[in-house]
Parts: structure tokens; sequence; C-alpha cells
């Protein structure tokens, strides 16, 4: 399977999951500062994605293939369990991996994405785009897509022409099927958690248009997860925000550092605050 890696011997591993119609490109931006932070980390094509070969057979798509895929992936990279970070769909596709196979996972993060199929404005989109997906395939979805997109530079177009029309169309078939009707699966999950321990995150931007805040703040709830929302990032916060969401991963994943940090902070407060303090006294005097 294709993937990015940047690897840091001895380092902590990361996997991180894209979504529908993405690849392993779309963590580029967060990349770096997790290397930077010393964690060994790669992005994943799943089968079927951009530069992954995937079967003809949308039965070859389900989420327990998936699942068996990130683990198969893991076990490659070596290191132990890793932190796992699935966004949209990539969430989907790593809840799957956690309840098949929880003891691999050392922390989820579920990013932008949902309990079950996805909700509201993206769901009526992605209905439009499988219907036209299976009657008149990639072509003709493209030219849909690209009658609303936003402007962006020739090479940013050709990159995303390029990798859509690499996707395997069974495989983008399968999937928008998928996010449309995939069970609830929160309270199977949070058993999990709960019997393994296992640290969950659930995080999105402050303008997400996939899952609602709310949709995914209760999902937070019923696991007992970390809950967090991104500030000035919409579904992507990878492209978005990818410092503010490097930085929050970093936090979840190294909490002791994370304290270390804010006792160092309250430290260096209260000896201003002292030392300010003992300046006014001396002025006085």
């Amino acid at each position: 399977m294709a993937a990015l890696r940047a690897e840091v011997p001895a380092g902590p591993v990361v996997l991180l999951l894209a979504g529908f119609a993405a690849s392993k490109e779309d963590w580029l931006p967060v990349m770096p500062a997790l290397v930077a932070a010393g964690f060994d980390v790669t992005a994943l094509d799943q089968r079927g994605q951009y530069e992954s070969p995937g079967p003809d057979d949308v039965e070859g798509y389900a989420l327990t293939a998936l699942a068996g895929d990130v683990h198969r992936v893991a076990a490659a990279l070596g290191g132990g369990p890793v932190h796992l970070v699935g966004h949209s769909f990539g969430g989907l596709v790593a809840r799957a991996a956690v309840l098949a196979e929880p003891t691999a996972v050392r922390t989820l993060t579920l990013l932008s994405s949902g309990p079950a199929g996805i909700v509201g404005r993206r769901r009526a989109a992605l209905r439009t785009v499988a219907r036209v997906l299976r009657q008149d395939g990639q072509p003709a979805v493209w030219a849909t897509l690209q009658a609303v997109a936003r402007p962006r530079p020739d090479h940013t177009d050709a990159f995303l022409r390029r990798r859509f029309f690499a996707h395997h169309r069974a495989g983008l078939v399968a999937v928008s099927d998928q996010l449309l009707s995939a069970p609830d699966q929160v309270d199977e999950l949070a058993a999990v958690a709960r019997l393994t321990g296992l640290p969950v995150l659930v995080a999105h931007g402050d303008g997400d248009d996939g899952w609602p805040a709310a949709v995914q703040a209760d999902m937070a709830r019923r696991l007992a997860a970390h809950y967090e929302v991104i500030p000035a990032a919409r579904h992507d916060p990878a492209a978005d925000s990818p410092q503010a969401l490097a930085d929050l991963l970093l936090r979840f994943w190294q909490p002791d550092r994370q304290a270390q940090a804010e006792a160092q902070t309250e430290a260096e407060t209260r000896a201003h605050a002292e030392g300010h303090a003992q300046a006014q006294v001396s002025g006085a005097a």
C-alpha cells in the first residue's frame, strides 16, 4: 500500500487515515510538527485510494477489510501500538480497527468524523455524487464537483484531478455507500475503550460542515472522550489550521509534557507577579 512516512527511529508510531476521495498527501501540512516532536509518522492511502491498488468488487471495501489493512500496516511499521488518527470516513475505519484489535492502538483520534452515516448538507451532496458515479462514472462526478468548486491554483487543480481519477471506482462507490449507511457503533467503542483504558479524542473545526458539531460533541460524551474544537477550520483542519491541529494532537499524546508546560507557565506568571509586587514595595520605600 502507498504511504508517506517520516521515520523517527524509536519514536512513537503515528498512523494517519484520510477520508473519502482523499489521500495521504492531505496530511502533509501537519506531519513536520509531529516529526519535530519525535513521532514516527505515516500517512496511508487506503485500498483503492489514489496510489494504493484496490479490488474490483465493492465488497472488498468493507470496513472490516479496511480495518485489517490498518493492522497489517501498523504491524509492518513496528514500534508497538500506534497513535491512530482517522479523518472523516477515515474515522469510521479507525473505529473499526479498534473494535477488531484494540490492543494494537495506543490512542484513537476521531477527526471531523461521526457516530454513524453522515448527515445534513454533505449527506445530500454525497447522495448526488453516489448516484452520478454509478450512472455515469468518475468523469461526470468530476464535472459536477468542478461546477461548485472554489477557485484554486492550477497546480492544485491538476493534482486533485489526477488523484480523483486514480481512485478506484469500486472504492468510491463502496465508501460513498458506507458514508451514507454506516451504523452507530459508539456504544461498542465506548465499551472497548473502558475495558482497555484506550484514550480517545474527538475533534473538529469550528466551521465543520460534515457531521454537525452537536453530533460530534454527543459522540465524545458517549465515549467519555477528550473533546476539542479547532479554531478557524472547516471539515479539514489539516488544511485549514495545521499548526492548531498538530498542537492539539501533541497535547493529547503527551499529557505529561502538557502538564509540565502548564506548571512552568504558572510558575513564570507567579514569579513575574511577585517581582512586580516587590518592585512596588521598593518604590514605595
